[in-house]
């Protein structure tokens, strides 16, 4: 139901009809999808009228009905029952499975709804064809599909990528994105506008940083200075021409219907139309041809996003972005931990990938834009590398605090105050940013200790799993995050701001570690400033930080009963990692 209602609400868009096409891409190839799309198919000849006639705000019909009580008509009672009536159709057949899973081809394109009469908009189900032979590379593949389907039957100038979660949530976003493209001053160089991604349900203070604030609004604003911001997967408008080569030099595809000035003319279910659409989804297609790598979204990385944008901008192309005051697009985030820190460690290796690729940013980069650019867009792909010195600020001063031993300057040492102002400053200049852009105090607190959660989870094991895939000692794929909640609990311990550590995971193992390493060291502080009247001041607070940010993992293991505790042996191997950094510490400082 949340693809129905992604697609009710771009269909609903204010916008002509005859000259707006849907294409949605399943490529699990499930006939459940099917189904729901093709009931929404049918309650969107009542609802995308409804929305037009009453200027409705909220054009998914799950929000709109959710959030307001709009029974003051008779017409938005029978609209609601409607749509009550959909849902339970789909669930009945959701949870019954119910529902003929045959098809006759591999490759499925199935018109559900046209523009013939100029009322509605297109509404097309594209289930590309994939086999183990051929090589489908994740989203990027099915977007490339996506585009070659969409060339042959409306090959529209502009096109809009968003994911099956994140809904419009303002009906003008086309025209906010035309202002730019209908530029005269832009336009023979501008391939993309890129709204900001916002997130419905996130708790308070956002414990788990699902906002993503820095890369998503703050860096934005920063790329904007230059060749414009980054692509971040969804909610991103692009110029059909810029998937053909540089804006100087178009690069055709192996025929003419495929390309960018090619004119769709023909009505959408033709017979050769829908043929043609079949043959260009097969898996076999892009066999020999510059699909990937020329033309089209970028292979190479799972972060096809910051792969396409950055090649795009290293041809030549620049972006916009645009964030007006009403959100153009709301999403869903991650509920529990372990989903959080997977889906970034997934964003880690694509981002190596391309770091270490002939098209690293930090060489091809800065040779095909400029110096600020390509370090811009290095400072992502090298992300995993902060987790090095996290690690030694996460060892070293502790081990050395149990052992009394300085890694340093003392207070009396004038260095000292260069410490305390480096720290100050650093962190300061970091909440003022964050602040400056919408964000509360406790959100950035939040915000910057899971910066160092992922620093101790989704970098480290991310630089493992590229490093063991590229000396072919493992694989791996496109693993999709859980955004859907259907656990009341889970549900219940978010809403209260309490970590979820239910999973066993290894990566919880190294912020256990570290959460307890910094506790010993901090009583062990503590004790030497009682005692002996002068301590590692330092070192000190350096632990203090590090273990206001482990709270939570304290609670975790001590105080919680719950499912979201820290499960008992993540916090055995823990301690035995402690004791073994301990001893270990002793024979190096000695």
């Amino acid at each position: 139901m949340r693809v129905v209602n992604t697609a009710l609400s771009v269909m609903a868009y204010d916008y002509p009809s005859d000259k707006l096409s849907v294409y949605v891409s399943d490529d699990g190839g499930s006939s459940l999808t099917l189904f729901a799309l093709m009931e929404a198919a049918m309650f969107s000849e009542h609802w995308l009228p409804f929305c037009k006639k009453n200027s409705v705000e909220d054009r998914s019909p799950e929000v709109y009905f959710s959030s307001k009580s709009q029974y003051w008509t008779d017409e938005a009672g029978n609209i609601k029952t409607m749509y009550e009536d959909m849902k339970k159709r789909v669930e009945h057949v959701v949870h019954s499975s119910k529902v003929d899973t045959r098809h006759d081809h591999p490759t499925i394109v199935k018109v559900l709804q046209s523009d013939e009469t100029d009322i509605m908009p297109n509404l097309i189900y594209v289930s590309r064809e994939k086999n183990g032979a051929s090589p489908h590379h994740f989203k990027a593949g099915a977007l490339n599909t996506l585009l070659r389907v969409s060339s042959v039957m409306t090959n529209s100038p502009v096109i809009l990528t968003l994911d099956c979660d994140m809904y419009s949530n303002n009906p003008r976003s086309p025209l906010h994105a035309l202002c730019y493209f209908s530029d005269p001053k832009l336009n023979p160089s501008l391939g993309f506008v890129q709204f900001p991604q916002k997130f419905r349900g996130v708790n308070k203070n956002d414990i788990y940083a699902s906002e993503l604030r820095r890369p998503f609004v703050i860096n934005m604003a920063g790329f904007d200075g230059l060749m414009g911001s980054t692509y971040v997967g969804t909610g991103c408008f692009f110029n059909r021409r810029a998937f053909y080569g540089p804006p100087t030099n178009l690069i055709l595809p192996e025929v003419d219907e495929l390309g960018p000035n090619w004119i769709a003319d023909k009505p959408i279910k033709a017979q050769d139309i829908l043929a043609w659409a079949h043959d260009v989804a097969g898996c076999n297609y892009e066999r020999n041809s510059n699909w990937g790598s020329k033309i089209g979204f970028r292979y190479g990385s799972l972060v096809e996003d910051y792969n396409t944008g950055y090649r795009l901008h290293c041809e030549g192309w620049r972006s916009i972005f645009c964030n007006p005051p009403k959100i153009a697009f709301y999403g869903d985030s991650p509920k529990c931990l372990i989903d959080v820190v997977s889906q970034q460690k997934r964003w880690t290796i694509g981002l190596l990938e391309v770091a270490f690729s002939r098209f690293s940013p930090i060489t091809y980069g800065v040779r095909s834009t400029s110096l600020l650019t390509g370090m811009a867009y290095s400072q992502y792909a090298f992300w995993a590398f902060s987790s090095i010195p996290l690690v030694i600020y996460g060892f070293l001063p502790q081990v050395a605090l149990l052992y009394g031993v300085s890694v340093f300057p003392k207070p009396s040492d004038p260095w000292f105050w260069l410490y305390i102002f480096l720290f100050l400053g650093a962190y300061g200049q970091d909440l003022l940013d964050f602040v400056l852009e919408g964000g509360t105090c406790h959100c950035w607190w939040n915000d910057q200790r899971m910066w160092l959660i992922r620093g101790f989870s989704s970098f480290i094991f991310g630089s493992i799993e590229f490093t063991l895939k590229n000396l072919n000692l493992s694989t791996h794929g496109f693993n999709l995050t859980s955004k859907v909640n259907d656990d009341d609990k889970q549900s219940k311990r978010y809403e209260q701001e309490m970590f979820d550590f239910g999973a066993s995971s290894i990566m919880f193992f190294p912020i256990t570690t570290v959460a307890i390493v910094n506790l010993l060291a901090f009583v062990c502080g503590l004790y030497g400033v009682f005692v002996w009247g002068e301590g590692l001041v330092l070192e000190l607070m350096l632990v203090s930080f590090a273990v206001v940010n482990s709270l939570p993992i304290y609670m975790a293991m001590l105080l919680r009963e719950d499912d979201g505790k820290l499960p008992k042996n993540v916090c055995i191997l823990a301690g035995i990692l402690t004791c073994f950094v301990v001893v270990s510490g002793f024979f190096v400082l000695k």
